[in-house]
Formats: structure tokens, C-alpha cells, sequence
């Protein structure tokens, strides 16, 4: 089993910064795949970034240049580094993994673990 706990969301102005970070514990070791999605409220949810074990790192293009997704192994924890936020950037943040890619193409959105949520309000 494999929980997921997000933290680091908050309300920021126009412009500024935020780093959100998700832990993972339980059987962490088949979490080839880590990432986040967002939903604002009446559309749909998206993929944002995601990072695979290899380390490679896919973004959407409306965060590309302004977001940045790192891990830290030992922590077992993924941070989503958000700079130049903007108003549209508002939603709720949600971590996602798996031992597959469930981020890109006909699987994005299938992840089996996800976080409860962290909310990040740009005004």
C-alpha cells in the first residue's frame, strides 16, 4: 500500500512562488513514476509534470520555463517548484504515482495512488 501526502499550497500573488511537496510511504519502491495534476473548479483535470525513475521530466506547456519537478530519493519526496505563477495557475494540486507512465497520452489521469489535495490560489 502507498500513501501519499501533499503539502505547500497556499495564496500567492500574481508573479510569485510556491513549492509543493508530496511524501510518499508504504511500498515506495514501484513508483517508477511521480508527478502532479491540477483541477480548477468547472474544468477538467490536466497533467502538470511528471518525473520518471530515470529522471526524465515531461510538463505541460502552459508551465513549461516556470515549473520545476526534482525529487529527493532519500526523503521519498517529489517537489514541484512553481515560479511566476499566475492567476490561471489556480486549482487544486494533486501528487499522483505509479509503477507506470500515468501521465501522458491515452493513460494520463489512471495513476493508482494519489494525495488528498493541496490548494494554490493565484490572485
Amino acid at each position: 500500500h502507498v500513501q501519499l501526502v501533499e503539502s505547500g499550497g497556499g495564496s500567492v500573488q500574481d508573479g510569485g512562488s510556491l513549492r509543493l511537496s508530496c511524501v510518499a510511504s508504504g511500498y515506495t519502491a514501484s513508483l517508477y513514476y511521480m508527478g502532479w495534476f491540477r483541477q480548477a473548479p468547472g474544468k477538467e483535470r490536466e497533467g502538470v509534470a511528471s518525473l520518471s525513475e530515470i529522471g526524465q521530466t515531461v510538463y505541460d506547456d502552459s508551465v513549461q520555463n516556470r515549473f520545476t519537478i526534482s525529487t529527493d530519493n532519500a526523503k521519498n519526496t517529489v517537489y514541484l517548484q512553481m515560479d511566476s505563477l499566475k492567476p490561471e495557475d489556480t486549482a487544486m494540486y494533486y501528487c499522483a504515482a505509479d509503477r507506470v507512465d500515468c501521465f501522458s497520452g491515452s493513460s494520463a489521469g489512471t495513476c493508482n495512488y494519489w494525495g488528498q489535495g493541496t490548494q494554490v490560489t493565484v490572485s
